[in-house]
């Protein structure tokens, strides 16, 4: 998210800024207390949802590299396929709007806040880096109690392999059913062909970037480690 510019028009001419210079204590409380009811009557994140995410967002956030500097937003793409009395298929994507913001957490609050008992779920996710602990803990709860909901995940990168508490919640997920897999060239390409916005005078074909497929390996390698 954006962070709120400054007005220039308060220094233009040379003028100083003289905001808040000629507050008393008292005020200068009070409209600290004024700031600090604001920031808690904020919603505790904020979710964008649609059905295709701008191609810059997709070439910046899905690139799997092995050092995401900057990359601290959460993207994903999810394809849910439902078979019963209500067969189906929706698909859309989710993109953290706030530092606290969890999509994985979004998806199971508003996608698919529920499972019906009579019918099975298929859903896969193509997303740009893999759960945090508290998700992955969360995905692992709801898998063991929906007993006819198949989650796959495709990751383009791995958040915080190394650490420990990582691991383990990762082979939580798998021992819940989760099938957790490193995406591939040709996932992206997928991805690219069906949930990133195309834009005009631009070519639709996927242009892969360099050391996609060595990244690719890199971290089926550290995944495969994790989960042996």
């Amino acid at each position: 998210m954006a962070e709120k510019q400054e007005n220039p028009e308060n220094t233009q001419n040379g003028e100083p800024e003289t905001e808040n210079a000629e507050l008393t204590e008292e005020e200068k409380e009070k409209e600290k207390e004024r700031k600090k009811k604001e920031l808690e009557e904020l919603p505790p994140f904020e979710i964008v949802s649609g059905e295709r995410l701008p191609a810059f967002f997709f070439k910046f956030q899905f690139k799997n590299v092995e050092y995401s500097s900057g990359r601290n937003k959460t993207f994903l793409c999810y394809i849910v396929e439902t078979q019963g009395k209500e067969s189906g298929t929706i698909r859309g994507y989710l993109e953290d709007e706030h530092a606290a913001a969890h999509a994985e957490d979004a998806f199971f609050n508003t996608i698919l806040p529920e499972c019906e008992s009579s019918l099975r779920y298929n859903v896969t996710w193509y997303v740009s880096s893999s759960p945090c602990v508290a998700c992955a803990e969360r995905i692992a709860e709801i898998l063991k109690k929906n007993k006819n909901l198949r989650l796959t995940i495709l990751v383009s990168r791995l958040f915080m392999w190394e650490e420990p508490e990582m691991q383990a919640v990762l082979k939580k997920m798998k021992a819940a059913g989760c099938k957790l897999r490193i995406m591939k060239p040709q996932d992206f390409e997928y991805v690219w062909q069906n949930f990133v916005e195309q834009e005009e005078g631009e070519s639709k074909d996927f242009v892969p970037w360099e050391d996609i497929q060595e990244n690719f390996l890199y971290y089926e390698e550290k995944l495969a480690e994790v989960l042996h």
